[in-house]
């Protein structure tokens, strides 16, 4: 008797089977490959240097700060571009995504022109304060947030066009107001999908690479995230450059099954 599983994939065209085969390669190989380079007898020494402390606890710090900001101001976007005859909605959604598909770098340069010593928001900042964001971390989080927050609004709004609104609507008409609708009703009817947002939000900050040595420079002990420290290692020492690429996979995967177990589930 032909398994189950087995009669259910002879029922694809040999050729597509064949091509999934060679795109689950394409992702395997390289992973397979950053493994077996390993120096597994370098690692202990490389997770207790204090340099790879802390561009692990910048990153995890900044990816975090960037997701809460992602959040509070990603979720409210996405419920403004998911009502139904919101003008302009086509244009504003393109813009969501242009972070998306422009280089990195070019994101970079792009906040330093907003924000920037000399751009249209950090010129007035700083001549009223002083201070300039460029080369701190929150450069570092502005850098993270600008490349990640389409995760979260995307992800968001494509869950809240599955919901049934007359739940909401119905609540409204019963008294609860437009706050107690929005955080007791309609965001725990789309948890999975905003937990989901969150953790790919999360994870893309995390591994911001071109954006942040761009906008926020690659200072040790201050913009230095794990992404960075890769890059800096790799010019000299790449042994040190895989090893660290290796605590960066292994950090990712582990805190994304960890929140995804506790929290994606449904109520």
């Amino acid at each position: 008797m032909v398994p189950a599983s087995d009669a259910g994939l002879r029922r694809f065209p040999g050729w597509l089977v064949l091509l999934a085969g060679v795109g689950v390669a394409a992702l395997v190989l390289p992973l397979a490959g950053l493994l077996i380079r390993t120096p597994w007898p370098d690692l202990p020494g490389l997770l207790t240097d204090p340099a790879t402390g802390q561009a692990v606890l910048l990153s995890m710090a900044t990816a975090t700060v960037a997701t809460v900001v992602m959040l509070l101001l990603g979720v409210p976007f996405a419920i403004l571009l998911s009502r139904p005859g919101l003008r302009g909605a086509a244009l504003l959604r393109a813009l969501v995504t242009v972070p998306l598909v422009l280089p990195p770098v070019v994101g970079g340069v792009a906040l330093f022109a907003a924000m920037g010593r000399s751009g249209v928001i950090g010129r007035p900042l700083y001549d009223w304060t002083g201070w300039s964001m460029p080369f701190t971390p929150y450069a570092v989080v502005a850098a993270q947030v600008f490349v990640a927050m389409p995760f979260v609004v995307l992800t968001v709004e494509g869950a809240l066009r599955q919901v049934d609104t007359r739940v909401v609507d119905a609540a409204r008409t019963l008294g609860a107001g437009p706050w107690r609708a929005v955080w007791q009703i309609l965001l725990p009817m789309i948890r999975p999908s905003l937990v989901s947002g969150a953790v790919l939000g999360w994870a893309r900050a995390l591994g911001e690479f071109g954006a942040t040595i761009t906008f926020a420079g690659n200072f040790p002990g201050t913009t230095r995230t794990l992404p960075l420290a890769v890059y800096a290692e790799l010019q000299g020492q790449p042994d040190r450059a895989i090893g660290l690429a290796v605590i960066m996979f292994a950090l990712t995967v582990m805190v994304l099954v960890a929140v995804s177990r506790r929290w994606a589930r449904p109520w």
